[in-house]
């Protein structure tokens, strides 16, 4: 039987709150899941910030299982820029060293967008991910990493948007690593349960549920966040954001453990990606740490309770 689990994505802290602050709380609050979020200087720090990182997860009972971007800038593939993604390479090469470094298992990042006046070659640029994702998988195999991870996002302009992009891509590059087992790194989805496809007139073209469940057979891991009707807003499950969002954790853990049997993985963490309130002022980073706690509280009783 597949074993859920709930972790804590790291974005929401970043500007505003140390390690040591949310690595506390987590301790407080039961949870034992990090996934590293990036932020600007991650990509030029030296080992030992990571090392001394990972330490401090340590002390606390924490695990640092996955890194993930939290921004767009690994998008360099989907430009056809040489320029582009040469720097996009390089940056994937040392979130990979970064991954290593701190024992985890997955590393990975959105497609990337593309500019919504250069879409007429689209299919191009997705092709030209796919060949490049396969050269990441070799590194990441060499590296210790034993799954390079994608999201599915949830517009035209940030591929891979539909249920049929998801099975295609996951298709392609799940049969890439099969065909080389010896030399290449799994690769699965960080999937979303807040993500789907909404059109220009608002019409809702693939919802959320049925999004996710798209992903299953090559999920790794997800993301937990709440959101509205069109995918517009996204926020956490405090009590006051419950009866405007539209995810519910328990309908969640029920399609996951109704549909195992497709999941590759049987250890599954969930991990809760807030936005946070407004970034830098006095009256609203203090409201972070209940936003936490309170999604935390209701995560830990609707998804892993049930």
């Amino acid at each position: 039987m597949i074993e859920l689990a709930l972790g804590v994505k790291s974005d929401p802290i970043t500007y505003r709150y140390t390690f040591d602050w949310l690595f506390a709380l987590m301790e407080e609050e039961g949870v034992k899941y990090l996934q590293l979020g990036t932020f600007f200087e991650l990509y030029f720090l030296p080992d030992r910030y990571f090392l001394e990182l990972r330490e401090k997860a340590e002390r606390r009972g924490i695990t640092i299982k996955s890194v993930f971007s939290a921004y767009r800038e690994l998008g360099g593939f989907l430009s056809l820029d040489p320029v582009q993604e040469e720097v996009a390479f390089r940056n994937y090469l040392r979130l990979m060293e970064v991954a290593r470094i701190l024992g985890a298992s997955s590393c990975g990042a959105c497609m990337g967008a593309i500019p919504r006046d250069k879409l007429e070659n689209r299919n191009e640029r997705v092709e030209n991910y796919l060949r490049r994702a396969k050269e990441l998988m070799h590194w990441a195999h060499d590296l210790g990493i034993e799954c390079l991870t994608l999201e599915p996002m949830s517009c035209y302009a940030e591929p891979p948007c539909s249920v049929e992009e998801v099975r295609y891509i996951g298709s392609v590059l799940d049969a890439y690593h099969r065909q080389n087992p010896e030399t290449t790194a799994q690769f699965g989805f960080c999937a979303d349960v807040s993500h789907g496809w909404a059109n220009e007139k608002e019409e809702v073209l693939v919802d959320s549920m049925t999004y996710f469940a798209a992903s299953f057979p090559y999920l790794w891991e997800f993301h937990f966040k709440n959101t509205d009707r069109i995918f517009h807003e996204t926020f956490g499950f405090e009590p006051e954001n419950l009866s405007r969002g539209i995810v519910d954790a328990q309908a969640v853990r029920k399609l996951i453990l109704a549909n195992e049997a497709l999941i590759p993985r049987k250890h599954l963490v969930g991990y809760l990606e807030l936005p946070g309130p407004k970034l830098g002022r006095d009256y609203s980073d203090i409201r972070l740490e209940r936003m936490l706690r309170e999604s935390l509280r209701y995560l830990k009783r609707a998804f892993l309770e049930g």
